[in-house]
């Protein structure tokens, strides 16, 4: 039981459910003067036969903050697998209550969380996927790119706009609503939707967002004008299949009158200016 508990739990144990699996305090105490175990924190125990990753660094710093605690932000982001590289410092959500102190390595935010913005991933509790996604993206190190890949792949914008409005208040909120109004734009992608945020800088209107012409979605569309603009992300179509369905999209939708323009991730983050420009020269023409 007690290997198995180790296993499931990446080699961090509590002293609760050391004495759960039959082991008494003194027990405990004499792996971790023999060196077996290493003390993380009081009542915290990481078994030091293996390497002490990620996971069980995330793993003690939120069980060494009480039951109530809660991995959250960039911590929860990538254990619920949001994102590639866990942060290097772990953020713990504690309740207002709560006497635990920060330590290096662990950052602490006080607040009682909804029982719907906890959940609960390999025997860890993390903030519930929404809640993480609202407060990963608008931290250093998050960004869009979080929202963009949940929306895709695990969420529904409703979702996330619900559990904003039931956390208002929280830290970095102002931020996180403003990223769900450059979502709310219609565009999917996280360039459509750096796209549309130009747009709106620039003060240009008449357009609307993923709009059908001659069968084929179109990301920005200026109907009066005919003007179609297609925004390339991140993995820009790197297969020939793909490739060559672009160019079919492109063709039929120049074949009914419109202009097409293309613009890349890096037109959009380098060139700002120059899209902007673009974009009115090709509304402005007759």
């Amino acid at each position: 039981m007690l290997d198995e508990l180790l296993r499931c739990h990446d080699g961090v144990i509590t002293l609760g459910q050391a004495r759960d699996a039959g082991l008494s305090q003194d027990a405990v105490e004499r792996r971790v003067r023999s060196g077996r175990w290493r003390r993380c924190a009081r009542g915290v125990y990481f078994v030091d036969d293996r390497p002490f990753t990620d996971a069980a660094r995330i793993r003690a710093a939120v069980w060494s903050n009480g039951e109530r605690a809660v991995a959250s932000g960039l911590a929860a982001a990538w254990w619920l697998e949001l994102t590639q590289f866990a942060p290097g410092t772990v953020e713990v959500t504690v309740p207002r209550a709560s006497n635990h102190r920060s330590r290096p390595g662990v950052r602490l935010r006080r607040r009682d969380l909804a029982p719907s913005d906890v959940f609960e991933s390999r025997g860890l509790r993390v903030t519930a996927l929404p809640m993480t996604v609202v407060e990963a993206a608008v931290r250093r190190g998050g960004g869009p790119k979080i929202l963009d890949q949940a929306l895709q792949r695990r969420t529904h914008l409703p979702a996330l706009w619900t559990t904003h409005l039931r956390n208002k208040g929280r830290h970095g909120s102002p931020a996180a609503r403003r990223l769900l109004r450059a979502a709310d734009d219609g565009a999917r992608s996280e360039a459509e939707r750096l796209a549309a945020r130009l747009l709106n800088l620039a003060k240009i209107t008449g357009w609307k967002a993923n709009q059908r012409v001659a069968g084929y979605e179109v990301d920005v569309l200026f109907r009066g004008p005919k003007v179609a603009i297609e925004i390339d992300g991140f993995a820009f179509h790197s297969d020939s299949e793909a490739f060559q369905r672009d160019r079919t999209k492109q063709n039929a939708i120049a074949l009914v009158g419109y202009h097409v323009l293309r613009f890349t991730w890096l037109d959009l983050t380098e060139h700002p200016d120059r899209v902007v420009e673009e974009v009115r020269r090709a509304i402005r023409a007759p």
